[in-house]
């Protein structure tokens, strides 16, 4: 089959491969889109934690953006790790020049083994100046709670961040329920118009490395091929539990989780 759309992502690599733009680039092509990538910076890592963080410089990230964009035009943009404000400033100005309306943001902040991946400087233009130029932002608990100060141990607290982050100038919040000690999981889906909740069963395990990354891709895929914001969030949400449910177990830390989950070879393929 032929992709339906082209993504470019604007992400770090993941050397173990569970999450960053190698995790971005199996969602989308899972989903039937085309990626393409603007890598910010280069991580050492596993599913342990994270050894080293090589950065990208500035400059190098918006010729990967820009240049690209001006051969082949994406239908949607994915954002994830962005390691200062001078990454996060250089971007901005790379998303004016390239002019793309579908925008997902995923504020990366925190590995999943705790290794902090953003400053305090660059977590104030994220909130000042970036937020207001994407469609979405899909922050979990943690970088929720970063973003707007507030303490989230509910459903009701993560309804207030989110109205926070509307107020802050985002156009959609998606505040993943994930960190709360719940046998439902909630994510909650916020604009200035309406409250949804999606609520699935949560799947008890520890390989869920690049869940976030996983997500936003997948948002972004369903969003580029027409779907509205909301459907691509459930749409997204189904395709994450399922390619968790599928069980993998690679690795001795939080490992990854299975991207291909919705592909079937053909019987010439086997």
């Amino acid at each position: 089959m032929k992709p339906k759309t082209k993504i470019l992502i604007i992400a770090g690599s993941d050397s173990s491969g569970g999450a960053g733009i190698q995790a971005d680039i199996k969602t989308v092509t899972a989903l039937g889109s085309y990626a393409m990538t603007a890598i910010t910076a280069v991580t050492s890592q596993n599913t342990t934690g994270v050894k080293s963080i090589e950065p990208i410089s500035p400059i190098e990230i918006s010729k990967q953006i820009e240049f690209t964009s001006k051969d082949i035009k994406p239908d949607a943009i994915k954002i994830g790790m962005l390691h200062s404000s001078e990454v996060i400033n250089a971007v901005l100005k790379s998303l004016n020049k390239i002019n793309v309306k579908k925008i997902i943001l995923d504020p990366v902040m925190v590995a999943k083994g705790g290794t902090k991946l953003i400053d305090n400087r660059s977590i104030k233009i994220l909130k000042s100046k970036l937020i207001k130029k994407v469609s979405l932002i899909t922050p979990n608990i943690p970088e929720a709670e970063i973003l707007t100060k507030v303490k989230i141990f509910s459903v009701d607290d993560m309804i207030r961040a989110a109205r926070i982050l509307i107020d802050l100038g985002s156009k959609n919040v998606l505040i993943k329920g994930g960190h709360l000690k719940s046998r439902v999981m909630q994510d909650i889906f916020l604009n200035k118009y309406e409250i949804s909740t999606f609520k699935n069963k949560k799947i008890y395990t520890k390989n869920t490395h690049g869940t976030g990354c996983t997500l936003s891709s997948a948002i972004a895929a369903y969003y580029s091929c027409g779907k509205t914001l909301k459907k691509s969030c459930e749409m997204a949400i189904k395709y994450v539990n399922h390619s968790i449910g599928s069980g993998l177990k690679y690795g001795k830390g939080h490992g990854p989780i299975n991207h291909l989950s919705t592909i079937n070879i053909i019987k010439r393929f086997k």
